[in-house]
């Protein structure tokens, strides 16, 4: 019996050749949990910025990251992950090998996740974490039980309440700014920053919650609504999808596969 040789145009997708490597694998592992700087990953991975700073370099040309300068600092730029576009190219992989290997995405199953407490901020509580809090409670069916604040309150943006009205059917218009010191001697189950200037004073909570960093830009550029609104659709969207992301993680009740017995593990 002969088998024949694969053809000599077939290599591994260039998704596995680029993340497969044990450190840019690593960095993944850790964007996967939170937005982080530089400095954040070199700490938790124990590896050299400059080997660090080269590596992620290679995430972001594949795709695989996004960068954005830090509004707190701009000597600092956050690293994320293009989270739609690894799980797509997961998928493809798996079906590259074979069609019964194509991922299908995880369970979300609301009424697997329990109530779960989270708290959204930003600087001025005027849009980015007001919209997190409604599409929160929505996306999960009101599993999670979701709050919002701001470091330094301001009125609720118009273009939040149109996002929401036009693009979600949800009506925010009733939602009232709220210094996050309301909140100070609340427990959380997760605080997520969606603003790197917040995340720089967020003071801890009781009982030491989960803390994750979504870097999304300020819709609210200071020009006039009308010109800013595709800014608030793209801003609610990015955070739509995070939610779902996070749902999933929620949702995540599965216990790791076990190995399959190949015929090397057959006694002899």
């Amino acid at each position: 019996m002969t088998t024949q040789p694969l053809h000599p145009d077939t290599a591994p997708p260039a998704f596995l050749q680029l993340a497969g490597h044990p450190l840019r694998w690593r960095l993944l592992g850790e964007l996967a949990r939170s937005d982080r700087i530089v400095l954040e990953l070199t700490e938790l991975v124990g590896e050299p910025q400059n080997l660090v700073s080269y590596h992620l370099g290679k995430l972001r040309d594949g795709g695989l990251v996004s960068a954005r300068r830090s509004s707190a600092d701009r000597r600092d730029t956050y690293y994320g992950l293009e989270l739609d576009r690894i799980g797509y190219l997961l998928s493809a992989a798996g079906g590259a090998l074979h069609p019964g290997l194509r991922l299908t995405p995880p369970s979300r199953d609301r009424t697997s996740i329990g109530k779960v407490k989270v708290l959204f901020l930003c600087t001025g509580n005027s849009a980015r974490s007001q919209m997190a809090e409604a599409l929160a409670r929505v996306q999960s069916g009101g599993a999670i039980e979701a709050y919002s604040a701001g470091s330094n309150p301001k009125p609720l943006h118009p273009n939040a309440v149109r996002v929401m009205r036009d693009e979600y059917d949800l009506d925010i218009a009733g939602y009232t700014s709220k210094h996050l010191d309301a909140f100070a001697d609340q427990r959380f189950d997760r605080v997520i920053s969606l603003c790197d200037r917040v995340r720089e004073v967020c003071p801890p909570f009781p009982g030491h919650p989960e803390t994750i960093h979504w870097s999304i830009a300020n819709p609210a550029t200071g020009e006039t609504d009308d010109v800013i609104y595709p800014l608030f659709q793209q801003t609610a969207a990015e955070i739509a999808t995070r939610i779902e992301f996070l749902l999933a993680t929620l949702a995540d009740r599965t216990p790791s596969p076990k190995k399959p017995r190949s015929s090397h593990d057959r006694p002899q």
